[in-house]
């Protein structure tokens, strides 16, 4: 032993401590955070103006008995927070956005059981938020029809407050309980690809459950799907697990045609490569063998896509219009030509009931099962911090779904 290395001092005070029981006047090192412990504070993509988030900080509230908080895994970009992005048409600014999110339990109330389909919940489980009814009596699991999300919020557009979070661009979202009237589901069995998907879903879920209302949609009818984005992507998946196989996708990038046929298209037609509707209407029907469609979905949110859209239809045929989440200016169409001369049975879609987000669930598995390229779609993905280069990505149109992933 090498006895100038010895600290007699530091002996001593160990030797003294241990005798008086008192601790060593050492300040002791500060103990690692838990792995999983709850933050104090969470960081929130805010829109504070016409494109431009930034991201604030704001203190995570206390968990009441009827409050889920929940760690964001990941959330998709959706149309319409290219809207709010853009041109804020809700007049929200300053908002966090984001709707299509997914996460894990952290920490929940003592009241919180199940959740809206009645399936128990607990710390650790994924879920997603569906929309918030307030008390509304009207709503129930298995009405089809009476109410969507038509009059409902939804988390990722409710105006900001006390909370801050609102929405899933965040670390953490704050889920309220009680007289707030939030609906979620545990999705702990589906990946986080299909969970950060099953909002857009079931907004096609929902528009074919709507075309189904009409008696016209049929596993052999000719389908055509008029826009190639994530929506119409999606739309001729749901179709193709339903059992319809003669889908012809419409679109004017030739990329999106192509994932169209590993969707489950059956034949593509590029409106650049046709001048005027009648040379489109022409190619539409040489697609089908010489046919027009059965039945229709649009799903492009242009108004000259609408006014087009009842060429490619038979007559007796149906349309379901599904493009439009919010004003998008007015189309033009012959209601003669277009409509009552040719029989056109007409229903339009916008977003879902809450029965249309359970069956989205079945859908993906499924979708998943039939070896469909859903986890595809999403073809970009960002960190939090990088949101607002995630928002100029999703308007130039280079992928198909951009994703917010946290890490």
């Amino acid at each position: 032993m090498d006895i100038n290395n010895i600290n007699i001092e530091e002996i001593v005070r160990q030797v003294l401590s241990g005798m008086t029981g008192n601790a060593s006047s050492a300040p002791a090192p500060k103990a690692p955070a838990a792995p999983g412990a709850i933050p104090k504070t969470a960081r929130v993509a805010m829109l504070t103006s016409l494109e431009h988030y930034d991201i604030k900080e704001f203190p995570i509230p206390p968990v009441g008995d009827d409050d889920i908080l929940v760690k964001v895994e990941g959330c998709g970009i959706c149309g319409t927070d290219a809207h709010e992005f853009r041109r804020d048409p809700f007049g929200l600014i300053p908002v966090a956005l984001g709707h299509e999110g997914t996460g894990e339990i952290v920490a929940m109330g003592k009241n919180v059981k199940v959740d809206t389909a009645g399936k128990p919940v607990k710390v650790g489980d994924k879920i997603v938020t569906c929309m918030i009814f307030k008390d509304d009596p009207e709503i129930t699991m298995f009405d089809l029809n009476k109410k969507n999300v038509g009059g409902a919020d939804v988390y990722g557009l409710l105006p900001d407050d006390d909370v801050h979070l609102n929405g899933w661009f965040s670390d953490y979202i704050f889920i309220r309980g009680g007289s707030f009237g939030s609906t979620f589901f545990n999705v702990s069995d589906l990946d986080l690809d299909s969970r950060i998907l099953i909002e857009p879903c079931a907004v096609l879920v929902h528009a074919v459950e709507r075309a189904k209302t009409t008696n016209i949609l049929r596993f052999n009818s000719r389908v055509v799907v008029q826009g190639c984005g994530p929506i119409g992507l999606i739309c001729i998946a749901v179709l193709r697990t339903m059992g319809v196989e003669n889908i012809c996708a419409v679109d004017g990038e030739q990329k999106r045609l192509d994932f169209a046929k590993r969707m489950g298209a059956s034949m593509t037609v590029n409106f650049k490569d046709h001048k005027g509707i009648e040379a489109l209407a022409g190619a539409v029907q040489d697609a089908f063998g010489g046919h027009l469609a059965d039945f229709a979905f649009q799903c492009t949110g242009s108004p000259a896509g609408h006014s087009n859209i009842y060429k490619f239809i038979r007559n007796g045929g149906g349309l379901c219009e599904l493009g439009f989440f919010i004003n998008g200016g007015d189309a033009t169409i012959n209601p003669h030509f277009d409509i009552c001369s040719k029989e056109i049975t007409t229903v339009g879609s916008w977003v879902y009931t809450l029965r249309d987000y359970a069956t989205t669930f079945d859908f993906l598995r499924r979708a998943k099962g039939i070896g469909l390229p859903m986890s595809e779609l999403i073809t970009d993905r960002f960190p939090l911090d990088k949101i607002n280069e995630a928002h100029q990505t999703n308007l130039a149109m280079t992928g198909l779904k951009i994703a917010i992933i946290n890490e």
